[in-house]
């Protein structure tokens, strides 16, 4: 997922259905602990867990780059198809321009959970 040794990672979405495993990793990766809910520093990255019953993607979105470094990924973490709580994937791709964010990749990252990397879209393209 390209996180580095000394990341600050602000975490939002949290809870009992989430791959404990994965957070591990990503932990050992940055080497701290990860920032919740509200915060007034800035962060590298932020992984935002998601499901279908969680609200607007939008709202969501928007609260976490509030406090996303300019270059940091924003990780949209939802239940892959067939589990309890499943985002489609024209979801997120619909929410993202919103935002001003790009969808970048897709990937497997655990067995229940699926992540999508969002940044913010490059100047000059609307």
């Amino acid at each position: 997922m390209g996180f580095a040794k000394g990341e600050v990672v602000l975490e939002v979405g949290y809870g009992p259905d989430c791959d404990d495993e994965l957070r591990t990793q990503i932990k050992g990766i940055v080497g701290t602990e990860f920032l919740e809910g509200a915060t007034t520093d800035v962060v590298d990255a932020v992984l935002l867990w998601f499901r279908e019953d969680d609200g607007d993607l939008v709202d969501e979105l928007m609260d976490a780059m509030t406090y996303l470094s300019e270059t940091g990924p924003i990780w949209v973490l939802t239940p892959k198809m067939g589990r309890d709580g499943h985002v489609e994937p024209s979801d997120i791709q619909d929410a993202a321009p919103t935002c001003g964010l790009s969808q970048t990749s897709n990937i497997a990252v655990a067995k229940d959970w699926t992540a999508t990397r969002l940044v913010a879209r490059k100047g000059g393209k609307r």
